[in-house]
């Protein structure tokens, strides 16, 4: 059964107008349930996790700054919400939902979390709505259990992993791949492992050919034991703040050549949904239902 980490917590209330679509972590669920492609059973709810997950991949300064509210102005700033004690709660429930899910992965095959791909978190500090790494606190997580070795990061969100390409620069048990939009944000890149900067309106079969031409180069040279895949739909033409040009059917054929990959080579994948800013949050909505749609097709 496809398990997936949900929590009335990721909904987190924000000032009207801010365009963080916090509203799409309870459409996209209810879509589901809606149009029958998961069930309740489908749903686990995640909880607040031992600290120590987080200090093998984030400074215990940084963390206890985060927790205690105090951390300076211009670095609170840069994460981009108004910080609070059920702020930091949520982000720590969605970093348990990936370690979790990354369990229910190895069990099934695939797993998947509402709400993470939370990469422009680094080890000191957050940025872009992103305070703890989910995937990398996840990848470290099934290492520290012995449950795997080698881990692939396939972050395909339409801004650079930056966070994440800091974390691992100096471990070779993860390696990070992103491909992303060279003219966006972040505008001084970090250096992931393998990264690709896609030119302004990249369409899509320019970037499916790109993907697939990369991707099993990848698997044949790493040998991951497991992928963590970052789904951003902000790689959509109506994303406001992507700069790509994929439809949504493009972005569901590359979503289903990486689960289908992962599935033919018996590659447990566990998904974060990352990013989606396009102005009808319906459309951020179906692109991410999607994935959960091709899970239940290729898997079960």
């Amino acid at each position: 059964m496809l398990k997936i980490a949900h929590h009335p917590i990721y909904n987190h209330p924000l000032k009207s107008g801010h365009r963080f679509p916090m509203i799409k972590y309870d459409l996209l669920p209810q879509q589901l349930l809606y149009e029958g492609t998961c069930s309740v059973e489908n749903f686990f709810e995640p909880e607040i996790p031992n600290n120590k997950h987080f200090f093998t991949v984030h400074e215990p300064d940084y963390f206890f700054d985060l927790l205690n509210i105090t951390l300076n102005q211009k670095t609170a700033r840069k994460i981009g919400f108004p910080l609070s004690e059920r702020l930091i709660e949520r982000e720590m429930i969605i970093a348990d939902g990936t370690m979790k899910a990354s369990e229910f992965a190895l069990k099934n095959g695939i797993a998947m979390n509402i709400a993470g791909g939370t990469h422009h978190a680094f080890s000191d500090r957050g940025e872009a709505f992103c305070m703890l790494n989910d995937q990398a606190i996840g990848a470290k997580y099934l290492q520290n259990k012995n449950l795997v070795n080698k881990v692939l990061i396939v972050d395909l969100d339409v801004h650079q992993g930056n966070g994440t390409a800091e974390i691992f620069q100096n471990d070779n048990s993860v390696f990070t791949f992103s491909m992303h939009g060279k003219s966006n944000y972040p505008f001084v890149k970090e250096k992931s492992d393998l990264d690709i900067a896609l030119e302004d309106n990249t369409k899509n079969d320019a970037y499916l050919s790109i993907l697939k031409e990369t991707l099993p180069k990848l698997i044949h040279q790493e040998k991951p034991d497991f992928i963590y895949y970052l789904c951003g739909v902000d790689v959509i033409e109506t994303d406001k703040l992507g700069k790509l040009s994929l439809t949504i059917e493009g972005c569901k054929e590359r979503d289903r050549y990486i689960l289908q990959t992962c599935f033919d080579q018996k590659i447990p994948i566990m998904c974060s949904m990352g990013g989606g800013y396009s102005k009808d949050v319906n459309i951020v909505v179906d692109a991410h239902a999607n994935t959960f749609r091709l899970a239940q097709e290729i898997y079960f």
